[in-house]
């Protein structure tokens, strides 16, 4: 059986990180992808476009406790998915909180494929 010879293991962000709607604590959709200005949101519902969503997102932080980051988010555009009963729509983030643009470094960093050190030696790909 070949060895394994991939260097950094799947991700699959839509299954980590769960948008809420900051006035009732409800669950909106997951995170799709996120920029420095904006989100991508997957929801088993469509979104109204031309409004802004109060949201919020719940995150681990180092000591165990969660970390809130709440901003507000302007919805553009939503449509369904080719998985029926998903929708995705997009959003912009007029004025980010220090914390969403240190979650959107930390993602790109996190999701970002690197050449492992002997592939630049053409031992592995």
């Amino acid at each position: 059986m070949p060895r394994e010879q991939r260097h950094i293991q799947r991700q699959q962000l839509p299954y980590y990180l769960k948008v809420y709607n900051r006035i009732t604590d409800r669950p909106m959709g997951y995170l799709g992808n996120v920029s420095s200005d904006g989100l991508m949101l997957i929801s088993q519902l469509p979104l109204l476009t031309g409004v802004d969503y109060q949201l919020r997102l719940k995150l681990p932080s180092c000591n165990g406790s969660l970390c809130m980051v709440e901003f507000v988010a302007h919805c553009h555009w939503s449509r369904e998915e080719a998985t029926p009963g998903y929708y995705d729509s997009g959003f912009s983030v007029a004025e980010a909180p220090a914390e969403f643009v240190q979650l959107e470094g930390l993602l790109r960093n996190y999701f970002t494929f690197r050449l492992a050190p002997e592939s630049a030696e053409g031992n592995a790909y």
